[in-house]
């Protein structure tokens, strides 16, 4: 019997929902019900974050807030993962090597809302789970069809919808995001290998001690050589501030996610991922008088349409396989 078929929705750089731990199938109703409310709640707070670093950005580099970001997060997430059974640590590289395409995605995504507007970043980072889709094929050996494929080309092509009038204003930016997804398809890739062996703690854990690892020699680089997206700066009071609040944001939402998966199946909660364009719409217009044009909304249509699509066809396909055994 094939498992962990489900190709999930977009999985935010701060709170990835694969390490979260599955819900035992005799969950209730009103469980399911309050498992997606705390889902709703998280992913309309994600984007904070992403306004956090956005106004950060004009003083602080792109690669100090996601320093920050995972130094904080750690520290707020150090408590409840201590009061979690842990395990052996097992396979040290493939955790060290999640942590650094998580601090890669984080740093990229930063950068990008630097320069895009928050709803035109996150709706080209809506491509990771048809990245994802095809990163499993590649290295997990998951069989891919020519529907989803004809979904992740389709969805591709939103996601160029996108950028062409990005790419006018704001040039090589625009596709940052689009290295984030990459990114993040890497890190849900070996969080799927290491799942098997791993606690959800330990893996969320060993992400941020190594994210943050990664980062700091990334700095200590920039320092010596003067590169400006990781030369830091000392922060202000404000900016230590602002630095903190994303990385307690980061807690926030993380637990939240824990909190609505182990209260609803992944099939329930996996599409609220979508949510996050809502409130990354407000926060860009109320904050910084940003809003999406008729285009982007276009090519923003087409992404997650190909995204549901992918995420339709996985949830069709794990019904249809009958466990050894069992009768059709």
């Amino acid at each position: 019997m094939r498992k962990d078929r489900l190709a999930p929705a977009p999985v935010h750089p701060y709170c990835p929902a694969m390490t979260t731990p599955a819900i035992p199938r005799t969950a209730s109703g009103p469980d399911v019900e309050k498992g997606m409310l705390i889902m709703v709640l998280a992913m309309l707070m994600a984007p904070g974050m992403d306004a956090l670093a956005k106004s950060l950005a004009a003083t602080v580099p792109p690669g100090q807030v996601a320093w920050g970001r995972f130094v904080f997060q750690t520290i707020f997430l150090l408590p409840a993962v201590l009061t979690m059974r842990r395990k052996p640590l097992r396979r040290l590289h493939l955790h060290a090597a999640r942590g650094a395409l998580l601090a890669g995605g984080t740093l990229l995504f930063f950068w990008a809302v630097k320069y895009l507007p928050l709803a035109d970043a996150i709706a080209l980072f809506f491509v990771e789970p048809l990245v994802l889709t095809l990163f499993s094929a590649l290295f997990l050996g998951e069989p891919i069809g020519w529907r989803r494929m004809t979904a992740v080309a389709v969805g591709f092509g939103g996601a160029l919808v996108v950028i062409r009038p990005s790419w006018e204003i704001f040039g090589p930016a625009a596709l940052l995001p689009l290295g984030t997804a990459v990114c993040l398809a890497g890190y849900l890739v070996l969080t799927r290998h290491l799942a098997r062996w791993e606690g959800a703690g330990a893996m969320q854990l060993w992400a941020g001690i190594f994210g943050t690892a990664v980062l700091s020699l990334a700095l200590a680089i920039g320092a010596a050589a003067g590169i400006d997206v990781v030369d830091p700066v000392w922060p202000s009071a404000w900016e230590w501030m602002l630095l903190t609040g994303i990385g307690l944001l980061s807690a926030i939402t993380h637990l939240l996610v824990v909190f609505a998966f182990r209260r609803a199946p992944a099939g329930v909660l996996a599409p609220f991922h979508y949510l996050e364009i809502i409130s990354a719409t407000l926060l860009g217009l109320l904050i910084f008088g940003e809003f999406p044009n008729a285009t982007t909304w276009v090519g923003v249509a087409i992404v997650v349409g190909s995204g549901l699509y992918v995420f339709h066809r996985e949830r069709r396909l794990a019904r249809t396989v009958v466990p050894p055994g069992e009768r059709p």
